[in-house]
């Protein structure tokens, strides 16, 4: 369990690291432009957003409290995989443990 947490975290961060970089060295609205204008842009953000929205759906059926299952709900859509990742590192025993009852 410790080392698919770690690899998890180790994703996350290296999702951030990419994200600075890009942030630092590119053109976000050339980049925005380019995913609004051709269908495989469109296609990669409708997959990337229906993949919140499919961890939202399993955030809120595992956190107990609907307070806590919104905190980690709002600010998927904004901080995306970066924060899943935050919250599966801290969900992952639990979860585990849950899914082999």
């Amino acid at each position: 369990m410790m080392i698919l947490r770690l690899l998890t975290a180790l994703g996350g961060l290296g999702l951030g690291v990419l994200i600075v970089l890009a942030v630092s060295g590119g053109d976000f609205g050339a980049a925005g432009s380019w995913l609004m204008s051709d269908p495989w842009g469109r296609v990669t953000l409708f997959d990337l957003y229906l993949g919140f929205f499919f961890l939202a759906v399993i955030i809120a059926l595992f956190e107990k409290q609907g307070w806590r299952a919104a905190l980690w709900i709002i600010p998927l859509p904004l901080l995306g995989n970066i924060w899943a990742a935050v919250w599966l590192v801290f969900a992952l025993p639990e979860l585990a443990r849950r899914l082999r009852a």
